[in-house]
């Protein structure tokens, strides 16, 4: 994919279109880590949100107790 940097605003930057976000699972607002490799190769790597162990716990726990019910049915 061959993208052309141009003037946004006062500065330059490329446009990502939609079909290029939606394949790398990315979104407005999404934060990027940008690298720039020796050769002058960037990459971009998207700064997932991590859950803490805890948290995820008590996620579980509500999804389960919400859908009780559904999960009793599956099970069957």
């Amino acid at each position: 994919m061959v993208k052309t940097i141009k003037k946004i605003g006062n500065s330059k930057g490329i446009i990502l279109d939609a079909a290029f976000l939606e394949m790398a699972h990315l979104k407005e607002g999404d934060q990027l880590s940008v690298t720039i490799h020796e050769g002058g190769t960037i990459s971009f790597t998207p700064l997932r949100a991590t859950i803490e162990p805890q948290g995820a716990a008590e996620t579980a726990k509500a999804i389960i107790a919400a859908n009780n019910e559904l999960f009793d049915r599956l099970s069957k």
